[in-house]
């Protein structure tokens, strides 16, 4: 197999259409070099102590793209730094776009799986096409077979038990060695691994929001709908300004009417009573005007509580603080979260609004169910919906 090549010899895969595949990316031309060295292993912290993002695994997978050959042979080399020109475009004109998912180790049989891996492929195709990066056109199905490889290999440094995963982080940056501003001619796909523990160690912490800036996170006809580096850069000042004033995140708005976009860096859901239908209503923004990321747990949400049967709306509508305001005033709103990957879902208890503070009842019924739903399909104790929970 060609997950055991060592070191010093690696094998690929071979295809007898060779040519053709390389303008691809291909699974059957992957070559591993195998990481021999254990320390990095040996001297992780206990996964109780694992913060986000600062342990990362033995191994990186690596794929690039040129103008003379379309794509390279895909390489899962030791991780390591990287070494780019100076010049390379997306250090100056911030010309990259990621995306975030997670692999589980199933508590019913010990699988490796993944969850809804081919919306993250998905998006991160959407990206590179905003950005108008070439290669766009991947085949999402032969990255996944190099992601999945690359799992299996790292294998190991998967905790054991609920809440804990591999948290993967697939990255495209313009290598493009030019200081002048036009569409990259060269760039590098990678995806680097980091085992990370449960986002609630002790229970839900519901957060307080502010929603008191002068900041808008995106906008129509921007890039809100990519998940791109360019999104995330301007949101650490009002973060840092919304934190010094006893606030977890900020609660973005948009538009003459304060409409309600996101919170934070996750999509936001309230559950209200509708003051026109009387009715029950789960509500997040819709994806049309393009400044709304369309999030991976956003749409697992949405399908869930469209399917379970309940007596309850589900609405992708802008809801404005007005709106807001007043079902808060009349007892209308019953709880609110922010959903996303690294959390799953995290409930809502409060959000300023021009000087005032609109509390709201947390954690709620509905928070929990979606929370328990997602994560027992991610860990394999409840059957998910085809393609939601795949097996590497």
């Amino acid at each position: 197999m060609i997950r055991n090549t060592m070191l010093k010899s690696c094998r690929t895969l071979s295809s007898p259409f060779k040519r053709d595949a390389r303008r691809w990316i291909s699974f059957s031309q992957l070559t591993i070099e195998q990481q021999m060295e254990t320390s990095a292993f040996d001297s992780r912290p206990p996964k109780e102590d694992l913060l986000f993002g600062t342990t990362f695994s033995d191994h990186m997978l690596m794929v690039e793209w040129d103008q003379k050959r379309n794509w390279s042979a895909p390489r899962i080399v030791p991780y390591q730094d990287l070494k780019i020109c100076p010049a390379s475009s997306c250090l100056h004109y911030g010309l990259q776009c990621f995306e975030g998912m997670k692999a589980y180790k199933a508590l019913s049989d010990g699988t490796l799986r993944l969850f809804r891996p081919d919306m993250n492929m998905k998006r991160l195709k959407s990206s590179m096409e905003r950005l108008h990066m070439p290669g766009s056109d991947l085949n999402s199905d032969e990255l996944l077979k190099c992601i999945g490889e690359l799992v299996r290999l790292d294998e190991k440094w998967i905790p054991e038990g609920e809440g804990y995963s591999l948290y993967l982080r697939p990255t495209v940056i313009a290598t493009h060695k030019f200081l002048g501003l036009a569409p990259p001619n060269s760039l590098l796909l990678y995806v680097i691994t980091s085992p990370v523990g449960p986002y609630y160690k002790t229970g839900f912490k519901p957060i307080r929001l502010t929603a008191d800036t002068n900041y808008v996170r995106a906008w129509p006809g921007g890039t809100g709908n990519a998940k791109v580096g360019g999104n995330y850069a301007p949101t650490m000042k009002p973060q840092a300004e919304a934190s010094s004033q006893g606030y977890s995140q900020v609660l973005w708005l948009f538009g003459p009417h304060d409409e309600i976009t996101e919170v934070g860096a996750m999509n936001v859901f309230f559950f209200l009573v509708n003051k026109e239908t009387g009715r029950r209503e789960l509500v997040t923004a819709p994806l049309d005007r393009g400044d709304i990321l369309p999030g991976v747990t956003r749409d697992s949400i949405l399908y869930l509580a469209r399917h379970w049967g309940e007596d309850f709306d589900v609405s992708e509508r802008w809801l404005t603080m007005g709106e807001l305001q007043e079902a808060a005033a009349d007892n209308r709103l019953i709880e609110a979260f922010g959903a996303g990957t690294a959390a799953v879902v995290n409930p809502i208890s409060c959000i300023q609004y021009k000087g005032e503070d609109i509390d709201i009842p947390a954690t709620g019924d509905l928070t929990k169910r979606i929370w328990n739903d997602i994560t027992s399909i991610q860990y394999g104790t409840m059957a998910g919906h085809e393609g939601w929970s795949v097996k590497i």
